[in-house]
């Protein structure tokens, strides 16, 4: 039987390393600086992005039972206007950038699952730019393994 993404990521230190990476290259970015730079922004912001892809990806599910849910996430982006649709295919790059930046496994399959998951992610959260945009309570926690999407959370 496989093991889990997480697991074969490497556990929670390595989702810790792949957020700060990714962090780190969102705000070297020109384009995506401005998200990921604002002075409000949460300062347990990567421990907290960590905690979530663990989860998604078949960790534990301390985010759930310890921050919040999947509706909370989304509302979190929420209302950001069409400009952030251009932000996405950045954001993905930069997600799979940051996993060579950490030496993730290199492993073919594991690296196409992890960037289908970013890039289903990407377009969930766009599903709620508009300006008005209200995101419904009770989505649970999504769930990703290597073959795909398992269950969004919406179910």
């Amino acid at each position: 039987m496989r093991p889990s993404l997480y697991e074969y990521a490497g556990g929670e230190a390595a989702f810790l390393a792949l957020a700060r990476a990714h962090h780190e290259r969102c705000v070297a970015d020109p384009m995506l600086n401005h998200p990921f730079s604002k002075e409000d922004m949460n300062p347990l912001h990567v421990e907290r992005l960590a905690g979530y892809w663990a989860e998604v990806l078949g960790g534990p599910p301390r985010f759930s039972e310890q921050l919040s849910d999947h509706s909370s996430m989304l509302r979190m982006h929420a209302g950001n206007g069409p400009g952030m649709l251009e932000l996405g295919p950045r954001f993905v790059e930069c997600f799979v950038a940051a996993a060579d930046d950490v030496g993730l496994p290199d492993d073919p399959a594991f690296r196409a699952a992890l960037r289908a998951y970013m890039e289903w992610a990407v377009a969930d959260v766009n599903e709620f730019f508009e300006p008005d945009a209200t995101v419904p309570a009770g989505f649970r926690m999504p769930r990703w393994d290597w073959d795909g999407l398992v269950t969004s959370g919406r179910d």
